[in-house]
């Protein structure tokens, strides 16, 4: 396979993303039409406003039919699944194609469902996260005339366009947001199930933390699912009950357990004692209250399935080719709302740190 990195001109790390319900697990099929009872409402805010080549070229996608398969998380998840489907949303606004979603109750209906939009000739077929890679391969396989596309995973086929993020290089930056502003020195990682994509949370995230202070210690602790709130919350429980003020997590749907955690301890603490949520994939703050969400690291895979999306329509599919999104391309970072409740000399040294790593004066450890 053709490795290659990609610059998406059009991503832009936008303030306000819009968030919506918490995720229901199932294998539902998701309506194309914008009033779909079970489709996230993605908001004007949710996605870049279109172009003026954009707007004239509406007409582009007519006849053309996109879908995606979510991971167990489900498309309501407050997370990726959720995001990957507000690109779509936004490509079916711009281009007029048609859309559609199915959401996977269990690991098993990864392959059925891509099949079925694979037989119902559509003219690409996203697979959303790491652990649909096997699935995605396998239909790409034995549809070699059928268009896929992966986030968060390498699937090596000629007929595939894989998309990964330098989730590191964003969760360096919100380690030194905790780093430099936890009071207890104790900072918790939630993570989901420990694959490559969450290691390389952690441990940029852990770098981060280690760079601006040596002294605190981060608790790691993997829940073994994306779609468990309650583990989410019993792990978060743990943390601050060790003393932990900030914890950052990367669970997806486990990960609403942390904030409703927070949430309630805040409650009845005071000022001094109150803790802290680092949000993870969108701005959370647009969801659990910036009361609670101390930043968000935001993963730009709404504008990632935008632009691959568009770019089959207009004749550049990146088939067998692999990119890659980090700082350089905007694709992941704070969110602009992280200034209500992070100090500005502490922003300052993000963007500080945010320039060494995109001039290779600094290297974020990755997973291997």
């Amino acid at each position: 396979m053709k490795k290659t990195t990609k610059l998406f001109t059009g991503i832009m790390l936008v303030a306000s993303l819009a968030l919506t319900a918490c995720g229901a697990k199932g294998n539902n099929e998701g309506a194309s039409s914008p009033s779909a009872s079970a489709s996230p409402s993605a908001s004007a805010s949710a996605s870049p406003s279109a172009s003026p080549s954009e707007s004239n070229a509406a007409a582009n996608g007519k006849g053309m039919k996109f879908a995606m398969v979510t991971d167990v998380g489900g498309v309501n998840d407050k997370s990726f699944n959720q995001s990957a489907w507000e690109g779509l949303k936004h490509l079916e606004s711009d281009t007029g194609a048609s859309i559609k979603y199915l959401e996977s109750k269990e690991a098993s209906n990864y392959l059925t469902n891509l099949n079925k939009f694979v037989r119902d000739d559509y003219s690409l077929t996203w697979g959303i996260g790491f652990l649909m890679g096997d699935a995605v391969k396998d239909a790409a396989t034995k549809n070699p005339n059928a268009k896929l596309a992966i986030i968060d995973n390498v699937v090596e086929a000629p007929n595939v366009a894989s998309i990964t993020f330098a989730e590191n290089e964003g969760a360096f930056l919100v380690g030194v947001v905790a780093g430099s502003m936890t009071k207890s020195n104790k900072i918790g990682f939630v993570g989901g199930i420990d694959i490559p994509v969450i290691k390389r949370f952690e441990l940029g995230f852990v770098a981060g933390v280690a760079a601006v202070n040596p002294d605190a210690k981060v608790n790691i602790i993997y829940t073994s699912a994306f779609d468990k709130a309650d583990l989410g919350k019993a792990a978060a429980a743990s943390m601050y009950n060790d003393g932990a003020d900030i914890i950052f997590h990367a669970a997806g749907g486990t990960g609403n357990g942390v904030f409703n955690e927070a949430k309630e301890r805040n409650k009845s603490a005071a000022a001094d004692k109150k803790v802290w949520v680092i949000g993870v994939d969108k701005d959370q703050s647009l969801e659990f209250g910036d009361d609670v969400t101390l930043t968000s690291m935001l993963k730009r895979v709404d504008e990632a399935v935008y632009r691959v999306s568009k770019d089959l329509i207009e004749g550049n599919f990146p088939a067998g080719q692999i990119t890659t999104l980090g700082l350089k391309d905007n694709a992941v970072g704070l969110p602009d709302t992280s200034t209500k409740n992070v100090p500005q000399e502490v922003l300052d040294k993000v963007e500080e740190y945010k320039q060494k790593i995109i001039s290779g004066a600094i290297t974020v450890p990755t997973a291997q």
